[in-house]
C-alpha cells in the first residue's frame, strides 16, 4: 500500500524529475516526455529530502499529507471569511470527503495545488493582493490547470481596479458604493456582498480594511498572478527550441483540447451501455455531470467574481481536454467552491441531520478510495 500511494502512476513522474532532472529533449518516438510536468512538486520533494532521512518516496508523502493540512485550513478560511467559522468548518469536512480524497495523502500534486488556490483565494477576498498574486505564481508552478487560480487573481484584480476607478469619478462615487455595498470590493463580487462585516480589532478588519485597496498592490498581484505558469511554458519551448514546446510535449500525452468532445464521447458510452461499468468510472462520470450543474448553482447564489472565475475555468480545462478520462474528477479536487452551496446548507441544518451527512461523505469517500486504489486498474 506505500508503494502506492508514494509511487504509483503520476507520483513516479514527480520522483523522476526529483532525483534527475528534465529531459533536454523529446526524442522521437518517445510519446512521453516528463516535461509534461510542473517543477515546483518535484523541487518541493527535493527539499523535504534533504532536510529529513528519508527516501524521495517518503519525502512525497510527508509533503502531501503536510500541504492537505494547509489546504484544509485554507479551504476552511474561505468559508469562515465568507459565511463564518461554522460554515468554513464544514466547507473543509466536506472537501476532505469528496470521492477522490485519498490523492490528497499521495505523491501527486492536488494537496499542494489546493492549498495554494484557497490562500490565494482568500487573499483576494481580503484584500491581500499582493499575496493572492504571489500564491497563484506558485500554483502555475505545480499543475497546468495552475493558469485557472491566475485567471481568478488577475481577473479580480481588474474588476477591484475598475471598480476603485468608476468610484473616483464625482458622478458615480454614491451610485458605485450602493451598487456593491463596499467601493473598490476585493473580492471582485458577481453580485450583491456576502463577506462578514468586520469589527474593529478583529482578524476580520482586513477584510473591510480592503475597501479601497492600493492601486498598486491590485496591480501587483493582478500581475504577479500568471508569471509562474508563463515562466513555465515559456521555459520548455526555450529548451525545445520552440515557441509551443510544452502545447507539443502534451499533444504527445494526447492532451489536446478538443472542446469536451472527447468526454462527451465517454460520458455518453458510460452512462449507456449495457453491461456495468467499472464504480469508479460511473463516479468520475457523476462528479463531472454534478459539478456541471453545482457551478450553475454557484452562479445564480452570486458567489464572488474570483470563485467563479477559479471554478469555472478549471471546469472548461477539465471537460475540455481529450486526455485520459479517468482522472477528471481528482483534476477536480481543488475546485472546492463548487461545495459552498452545501456547505452553508449543512452548516444550517439540525446539529444531528449535519453529523449525518458529513459521516456518510466520509464512508462513502473511505470505500471509493479503497475501491479507486484496490480494486480500479487505471490511473486515479
Amino acid at each position: 500500500m506505500w508503494a502506492l500511494l508514494a509511487t504509483g502512476w503520476d507520483a513516479e513522474w514527480y520522483l523522476g524529475i526529483a532525483e534527475h532532472g528534465y529531459d533536454s529533449e523529446v526524442r522521437a518516438g518517445d510519446r512521453h516526455s516528463n516535461l509534461a510536468f510542473f517543477p515546483l512538486h518535484p523541487a518541493v520533494l527535493s527539499a523535504v529530502g534533504r532536510l529529513l532521512p528519508c527516501s524521495p518516496a517518503t519525502a512525497g508523502l510527508v509533503a502531501a499529507v503536510a500541504a492537505s493540512v494547509a489546504a484544509a485550513w485554507g479551504v476552511f478560511a474561505v468559508g469562515d471569511t465568507l459565511h463564518g467559522r461554522r460554515t468554513g468548518t464544514v466547507l473543509a469536512v466536506l472537501w476532505g470527503a469528496t470521492p477522490v480524497s485519498v490523492v490528497q495523502w499521495m505523491g501527486y500534486t492536488e494537496s499542494l495545488f489546493t492549498a495554494l488556490a484557497a490562500w490565494s483565494l482568500h487573499g483576494v477576498l481580503t484584500g491581500r493582493w499582493v499575496r493572492a498574486g504571489a500564491l497563484a505564481a506558485l500554483a502555475g508552478l505545480t499543475r497546468p490547470t495552475g493558469i485557472a487560480v491566475a485567471a481568478a487573481v488577475t481577473v479580480a484584480a481588474a474588476a477591484a481596479l475598475w471598480r476603485a476607478h468608476r468610484a473616483k469619478r464625482p458622478e458615480s462615487g454614491r451610485a458605485g458604493t450602493e451598487h456593491t455595498g463596499r467601493t473598490g470590493d476585493p473580492s471582485g463580487r458577481a453580485g450583491t456582498g456576502r463577506l462578514r462585516t468586520a469589527r474593529p480589532g478583529t482578524a476580520r478588519e482586513g477584510t473591510a480594511a480592503a475597501v479601497r485597496p492600493g492601486t498598486r498592490a491590485v496591480l501587483a498581484g493582478g500581475l504577479l498572478a500568471p508569471l509562474g505558469w508563463l515562466g513555465y511554458v515559456g521555459w520548455v519551448g526555450l529548451r525545445l527550441g520552440q515557441w509551443d514546446g510544452y502545447f507539443a510535449v502534451q499533444r504527445d500525452w494526447s492532451n489536446e483540447w478538443d472542446g469536451g468532445a472527447r468526454t462527451l464521447e465517454i460520458l455518453g458510452h458510460n452512462l449507456t451501455q449495457l453491461d456495468r461499468p467499472f464504480l469508479f468510472l460511473a463516479v468520475v462520470s457523476g462528479t463531472l455531470l454534478l459539478s456541471l450543474l453545482v457551478f450553475l448553482l454557484c452562479l445564480a447564489d452570486r458567489q464572488p467574481l474570483a470563485l467563479l472565475v477559479f471554478t469555472g475555468a478549471l471546469l472548461v480545462i477539465v471537460l475540455g481536454s481529450a486526455g485520459v478520462y479517468s482522472p477528471r474528477a481528482r483534476f477536480l479536487l481543488p475546485a472546492f467552491p463548487l461545495l459552498l452551496p452545501a456547505a452553508v446548507a449543512v452548516s444550517r441544518a439540525r446539529p444531528a441531520a449535519a453529523l449525518l451527512v458529513l459521516a456518510g461523505a466520509t464512508a462513502a469517500s473511505a470505500y471509493i478510495g479503497g475501491h479507486m486504489l484496490l480494486l480500479y486498474p487505471g490511473a486515479p
